[in-house]
């Protein structure tokens, strides 16, 4: 038995040299798709080249949530019963699937003007998702130093 045994190498470190450099091409391959879709560039050339500003944002920790609901209060009328600290920042989040992109916009729009009165810092962020949904969080952000799109 020994003598078989002998005649052959173990197979195992091929496999494992092999199974390596698959995950790596993977994950190569599922870097380079993220980093297309967030790229701020193929937004604004998707959008016919306009020119925009964009801002890296770093969220925090929401202090308050609000969500419109029908019957509710207003978001002008649910900031005036929040805490008023010039450090808060008020962020819109507005999640639209594929083709509602402007209803998003238009809804986004909407609580930023009802927020206008509040003196916040207000900012709204539209991202693509499964499902829409429309929400705003009051929390202690910090935005980094804006940065010109490549188009």
């Amino acid at each position: 038995m020994s003598a078989l045994m002998a005649g052959r190498r173990p197979s195992w470190p091929l496999i494992l040299a092999d199974l390596a450099l698959i995950l790596f091409l993977i994950t190569l391959t599922g870097l380079g798709e993220d980093e297309r879709e967030a790229d701020p560039g193929v937004m604004a050339a998707a959008r016919g080249g306009s020119r925009q500003v964009v801002a890296e944002a770093a969220v925090a920790p929401a202090q308050a949530l609000y969500r419109p609901v029908a019957g509710g209060p207003s978001l002008e009328e649910w900031l005036a019963g929040q805490p008023n600290d010039p450090r808060a920042t008020l962020t819109i989040f507005a999640h639209y699937t594929p083709g509602k992109e402007a209803a998003a916009w238009a809804e986004a729009s909407a609580l930023a003007r009802q927020a206008a009165a509040s003196k916040l810092a207000v900012r709204t962020i539209l991202t693509r998702g499964e499902e829409s949904d429309l929400y705003a969080s009051l929390a202690y952000d910090t935005l980094t130093e804006p940065v010109p799109s490549d188009q």
